[in-house]
């Protein structure tokens, strides 16, 4: 499980405003084997976290390349789980690998759908002349889709979707990015007060009724922003800047030896190759 909020602005008027703000939680069970965010690929121009579990390697959550590529998953929530399924995250290292622009590797993308478990996948491009930003996910629409200008939440469920968690986390989220801050104070700010809200936000039916197989505990503890249970939970922060100029600033926060006591930030900074 993963939430993500974002907000996408392609032309902003100010120099001081971004094309793009995004913070992201990575939920996962604790001991699952994983490699902190680096640069890897051809001439080392993508960076991502990467995942190390057998049958699973080299797939991702979230990541970035140096030409403007940006992708974020997030799996749908489903008891039911096909174990002979391909690895979700393959397809947001495949994005930043190819060649394809955002929307036509989500049209591919949705032409295998079936050989996926449920997902949600966003794709863009920042170019000089253009930014763009598409949505598909593979319980909903056959079509991905092209999002405007604007601020979007995306958890388990599909774009948008009116869980209690998502719109509380997007209410946090829309008053720090409306807060005049520095890059740092914005960072920190959507670090301490919106992904590390653990904040339950029960009952909700909405998360329920598509969660039917799931315990009740288990839904609970899914129901915050910043997930907290035993062996399994939100173990990577992440919050990504794209200045008007092309600047990025990729920041991660990471727990160490599944203790939620002990935690690595790291910070990237490099202008895009418009």
């Amino acid at each position: 499980m993963c939430i993500i909020f974002l907000k996408f602005n392609p032309r902003p008027a100010s120099s001081n405003a971004y094309r793009l703000i995004l913070a992201a939680n990575r939920d996962e069970f604790y001991s699952r084997p994983s490699k902190a965010a680096e640069f890897w690929g051809s001439n080392n121009e993508i960076l991502s976290g990467l995942d190390l579990e057998e049958g699973k390697e080299g797939g991702s959550w979230l990541g970035i390349s140096k030409r403007g590529k940006l992708a974020a998953l997030t799996n749908y929530l489903d008891a039911r789980q096909n174990p002979d399924a391909q690895g979700r995250g393959s397809l947001l290292s495949n994005y930043l690998m190819d060649n394809l622009d955002s929307f036509a590797d989500l049209r591919k993308v949705s032409s295998e759908a079936h050989s996926y478990n449920g997902f949600n996948l966003l794709t863009a491009d920042f170019r000089a002349n253009e930014d763009t930003l598409c949505y598909y996910g593979n319980k909903g629409s056959s079509e991905p889709i092209h999002l405007k200008a604007g601020i979007y939440g995306l958890s388990n469920s599909l774009l948008e979707t009116p869980w209690r968690k998502l719109q509380h986390g997007k209410r946090l989220f829309t008053s720090v990015v409306n807060k005049t801050l520095s890059p740092d104070g914005l960072v920190q700010e959507l670090l301490s007060n919106v992904l590390s809200n653990d904040e339950l936000n029960t009952p909700d039916p909405a998360q329920e009724s598509q969660g039917v197989g799931f315990s009740k505990a288990v839904l609970r503890a899914l129901s915050a922003v910043c997930v907290r249970s035993p062996g399994y939970g939100t173990r990577t922060n992440t919050v990504i800047l794209i200045s008007r100029e092309g600047n990025v600033s990729f920041t991660e926060r990471n727990m160490l030896n599944c203790d939620l006591t002990q935690w690595s930030t790291n910070s990237f900074h490099f202008k895009l190759q418009e």
